[in-house]
């Protein structure tokens, strides 16, 4: 597919995926740095929470948390790529290709399947409510979401649809062997999802951890309201990005996870109203 623009009509994403100097594919890469980033900020949070007398994990266990909340994003998050996005087979053909991280491919439907999973061992081994844990976890989640999809943008990676608005970009990638001036310019969806499902939810959820008591009298009802508020954010933005898999029911896998997790999230808080209602609590 080809565009006829001016050269230089649209700004061209040919950002460099590396901070500073790298050696081949080795190197401090920004899709990494955004992994950190996104971690401390939890821990960060994690540890406001603790002073302030509003969480149940222990200032001294927080740092054995976050290992198991790395674990589980990175294992699900990786896992979750090849099973829910690439075709079926790529990983039993090439099952080595899970270890090639420098070729990017995170899903994060994944990565929230992988950090329930993580929750459940960590509050069984250290005896500390489930939910309570799912609410400390979700509260912190779009830090690092919010630096992951900048880091999208800096790679050129998970582009919008075909545009013509003004602040459309160029991603050389989208056409790897046709001319700059002959791309079609997209929508830099990877700013919109890291406005919406980063810095809005992170704002959204820290409100809503700080300005009610929902967290001690409604446990889950905070996970259930970000799955829910993911869900809407994550399928609107699929608007305007190009589908990077093949479609379900008509729907981009994006949207259809979506769908899934916003049910989850919706059976989150009828089990929290539940857990209100028999202890008779108040938000």
């Amino acid at each position: 597919m080809t565009f006829a623009a001016p050269p230089l009509a649209y700004w061209v994403d040919n950002l460099p995926p590396f901070l500073g100097p790298h050696w081949g594919k080795f190197g401090i890469r920004y899709y990494g740095l955004a992994y950190v980033l996104g971690f401390l900020t939890a821990a960060w949070l994690l540890s406001r929470y603790a002073k302030a007398g509003r969480s149940q994990l222990p200032a001294a266990k927080i740092g054995d948390f976050m290992v198991a909340i790395v674990l589980g994003v990175l294992i699900g998050g990786r896992l979750g790529y090849f099973l829910l996005y690439s075709e079926p087979g790529t990983l039993r053909s090439d099952p080595l290709a899970i270890f090639r991280v420098w070729e990017g491919g995170m899903a994060s439907h994944g990565g929230f399947i992988g950090v329930a999973v993580a929750l459940w061992i960590f509050s069984r081994s250290q005896k500390i409510p489930l939910l309570h844990l799912g609410d400390l976890a979700t509260s912190a989640a779009s830090a690092g979401l919010f630096f992951g999809r900048i880091a999208n943008f800096i790679n050129g990676e998970l582009w919008g649809k075909v545009t013509r608005v003004p602040w459309a970009v160029i991603f050389p990638r989208s056409e790897p062997d046709t001319p700059i001036d002959q791309i079609a310019p997209r929508h830099p969806s990877q700013l919109y999802e890291a406005a919406l499902e980063g810095a809005l939810l992170l704002a959204f959820m820290q409100w809503r951890f700080w300005r009610s008591d929902v967290v001690r009298t409604r446990p889950g009802r905070l996970s259930g309201e970000y799955f829910v508020a993911y869900a809407a954010v994550r399928i609107f933005g699929e608007l305007f990005r190009e589908p990077d898999a093949s479609l379900i029911l008509g729907l981009s896998r994006g949207t259809f996870y979506s769908i899934l997790l916003a049910a989850a999230g919706i059976a989150l808080i009828a089990h929290s109203a539940r857990t209100r209602a028999y202890r008779g609590g108040a938000d």
